[in-house]
């Protein structure tokens, strides 16, 4: 069920940031992946010291703790069609606390605040591989069918 909800994402390389899906319910899911430092984001940010931008940080949070977690919620109901499915991030509170450099690995932890009326807001968590906290918290959006 793991690798499947990778596959059902509707993202491609280079914009997938979802390389596992270690654990995953209707309340948590936790992922991770691994910035590779051939990544096109690199050039230009910044000169000379190249970190990952917070928007692709976010966006990778976002893959993991609201598109996977939602995608394993609606698989759970057997009416649902999974190909049918289209994501819109709606909203995001993000507090980023330490940079991500080229080739690190990030785990995310999300925790489901509420799923109703097809809107998806969920607690996430971004640990570096030494477990320190890269960035907290809320992102919501809406899964239509």
């Amino acid at each position: 069920m793991k690798n499947k909800l990778i596959s059902q994402l509707p993202y491609q390389h280079p914009f997938l940031f979802v390389d596992t899906i270690e654990d995953v319910s209707e309340d948590f899911i936790k992922g991770s992946y691994t910035f590779k430092a051939s990544s096109w984001f690199y050039k230009g940010h910044f000169k000379d010291h190249p970190i990952t931008p917070g928007v692709i940080l976010t966006e990778c949070a976002a893959q993991i703790g609201l598109a996977s977690l939602g995608l394993f919620i609606l698989s759970q109901d057997k009416n649902s069609d999974i190909g049918k499915i289209r994501l819109a991030m709606t909203s995001t509170n993000i507090e980023f606390l330490k940079p991500i450099l080229p080739d690190e690995k990030v785990i995310i932890e999300a925790e489901k605040i509420y799923f109703r009326f097809n809107k998806l807001k969920s607690s996430v968590k971004m640990f570096n591989i030494n477990g320190d906290l890269i960035l907290r918290g809320d992102i919501a959006g809406v899964i239509l069918i």
